[in-house]
């Protein structure tokens, strides 16, 4: 899995488990709502500016975020657990 994909599919379940819309998460970080849209679908990268917007606005450290994208990986078939790197 690539990182962009884990990266939006943990973003995805993070703000579904706060119950935001991509509206209402795009406006507290500052960003355009098709953003957070390319993001979570992994088309898109975030940088580190807007990875800290999107923690501030789901109220997580930018850690938290970048850990569950970790965790995401981590849960496909040849992930980084199994000895394969980004």
């Amino acid at each position: 899995m690539e990182p962009e994909v884990a990266f939006g599919r943990a973003l995805r379940k993070l703000r579904k488990n706060r119950e935001m819309s991509q509206e209402v998460l795009a406006f507290e970080a500052g960003v355009e709502r098709n953003y957070v849209s390319l993001l979570e679908l992994g088309r898109n990268s975030a940088s580190v500016n807007v990875i800290f917007k999107l923690a501030k606005a789901l109220e997580i450290r930018p850690s938290q975020l970048i850990e569950a994208a970790e965790q995401e990986m981590a849960s496909q078939p040849g992930s980084l657990e199994n000895g394969q790197s980004v």
